[in-house]
């Protein structure tokens, strides 16, 4: 279990410090198809690891078991934080790209004269005008994606700390803890969930005032 583990870990360390850099600087398709395909490729065996890991910590004495979970369990919150990172690469690869081919097509376009009324088209002034469309339609789109990634991993945290707390109680009534302390972490967990309500509520606000003024 151990070398499956940090063979994982180094795989998530790979694509978190290299992969995802690559594919953010590529400047042609080819280069960046070619760093996305090695980027799914690691995820996926991320992901198979996973799952392995997951029926390899059942296999482990009930002394390390509750540690092994745990380290299995951040191994999955740390994919989930990646996987969300390359998707919003890729939606900006996306808009980048749509915008490209907009602009091809408004340039291509032919205008024809109007023989009874002479008409005079401003190019510059409707790319402008595009260009700051496409702009903030662009910051829109990368704030809502950065907003529900936020989302995302305040849910993610939220459920890691049930998770931890849960495994805290099981060693706690292992170790045998006294209820005095066994309160102390049930209030810290009602902090915690206090403080992800607030900060779902204050992005959600922000995201409201964002598209609102926009």
């Amino acid at each position: 279990m151990e070398a499956l583990y940090h063979n994982t870990n180094r795989l998530l360390q790979e694509v978190t410090s290299y992969d995802l850099v690559k594919i953010e600087r590529s400047h042609t398709p080819e280069e960046y198809s070619e760093a996305e395909a090695v980027v799914v490729q690691k995820l996926d065996a991320i992901h198979s690891n996973c799952n392995r890991l997951d029926i390899l910590v059942n296999k482990e004495p009930p002394a390390r078991r509750v540690n092994a979970k745990y380290r299995v369990d951040q191994l999955k919150y740390d994919l989930q934080h990646v996987q969300n990172s390359f998707g919003m690469l890729q939606h900006r690869r996306q808009v980048r790209a749509r915008e490209l081919e907009e602009r091809d097509a408004l340039m291509s376009r032919k205008f024809t004269t109007n023989d009874q009324q002479d008409t005079s088209i401003l190019l510059d002034h409707e790319l402008q005008h595009h260009d700051k469309l496409g702009d903030a339609n662009r910051n829109v789109e990368e704030l809502l994606g950065a907003g529900a990634n936020i989302l995302q991993g305040l849910r993610d945290q939220g459920s890691t700390l049930k998770g931890a707390h849960k495994r805290v109680l099981d060693l706690a009534n292992t170790l045998g803890l006294s209820n005095t302390v066994m309160r102390m972490i049930e209030r810290r967990s009602t902090q915690d969930k206090y403080i992800l309500f607030a900060g779902m509520v204050i992005v959600l606000l922000c995201l409201y005032f964002a598209l609102k003024y926009l």
